[in-house]
């Protein structure tokens, strides 16, 4: 058996020497952070592959406040701000939307705090999202506010990832409990943050972007053509970038379908999720399974969910 020592050192050994090298140690102290930062930016393939959701559910509290530890060292770390935006999003939709959303019909206290705790993470992870533009785009949260579209304009493909990451949990802070008008507020800003992005790189993430928006353009004001319309054209977009993704067809069915009460395509949509093979790549293969399980959960959930009940059921 051999060990990769090769000329980068590892993550083990990187993580010591920033823990325990002395502040009089400054220019070495400063190399061994950003290569841990580096290190971590970096290591999103090793969640992402894993097969066991409850084993990175468990992880992936010590990753992130590593992450802000090294983030602390580094500030300006961009890599490691991206990491932190997407981890920190990740985490609170996986595992705390999630449980709050399962609580519901058994603890609506519980469920209510757990609501809570997953817009602190999301929120966590917008100001990580925005740090990591001003990186290179000083003031750019300053002018997010006051001109988005300005701000925006002077994005490049290179800043694509922060711009979907900073959106989706902007998004998602304001979604997943509705009684803050001063973030419903702010919707104009991740608007904008998503349209740059999508024009930048449609083919992001197999087709995140799109993914995202077949949810947001449920609820955009002042656009062209209906909701529905615009939704399908993303989920087809979505579904054609990412053809081994259950992303698009949950997302569909839970904010199209749902509010529609089309319960035959709302079913069928999450059937069709369940039959995606999760081990096909396993660069999605955490994603898939995570949101698999949400579609079982939303089938579980369906007579709750839909006015008219199953007309197979009505007819037997």
């Amino acid at each position: 058996m051999t060990f990769p020592f090769h000329d980068r050192p590892g993550l083990f050994g990187i993580l010591l020497t920033a823990l325990f090298l002395g502040a009089g140690c400054g220019t070495v102290k400063r190399t061994a952070v950003n290569q841990l930062g580096d290190a971590l930016a970096s290591g999103s393939s090793v969640y992402a592959s894993d097969d066991d959701p409850e084993l990175i559910r468990a992880a992936a509290p010590f990753s992130l406040k590593l992450m802000e530890s090294v983030l602390a060292e580094s500030p300006q770390h961009r890599g490691l701000l991206l990491a932190a935006a997407s981890g920190f999003t990740q985490y609170g939709y996986a595992f705390v939307q999630q449980d709050a959303d399962e609580l519901e019909t058994t603890d609506v206290e519980a469920a209510d705090r757990a609501r809570d705790r997953a817009r602190r993470l999301f929120l966590r992870a917008r100001d990580y999202g925005l740090r990591g533009l001003e990186v290179t785009h000083p003031d750019f949260t300053a002018t997010l506010r006051a001109r988005p579209a300005d701000a925006v304009r002077d994005c490049g493909v290179e800043d694509v990832p922060l711009l979907y990451w900073t959106a989706a949990s902007w998004a998602a802070a304001i979604a997943v409990k509705k009684d803050r008008p001063d973030l419903i507020a702010q919707l104009p800003q991740v608007e904008f943050l998503l349209d740059r992005a999508l024009e930048l790189d449609e083919s992001y993430g197999q087709g995140a972007i799109h993914t995202l928006l077949i949810s947001y353009e449920m609820a955009r004001q002042g656009a062209s053509g209906s909701p529905e319309d615009r939704a399908t054209h993303h989920f087809n977009r979505a579904v054609a970038l990412g053809p081994n993704l259950a992303a698009p067809y949950v997302t569909f069915a839970e904010s199209v379908c749902l509010q529609k009460q089309d319960r035959a395509r709302f079913e069928v949509l999450l059937r069709q999720a369940l039959a995606v093979d999760a081990d096909a790549h396993s660069d999605t293969r955490l994603v898939n399974l995570i949101l698999q399980r949400r579609a079982r959960w939303l089938l579980d959930q369906i007579d709750d969910l839909f006015l008219t009940p199953d007309p197979a059921s009505v007819s037997k």
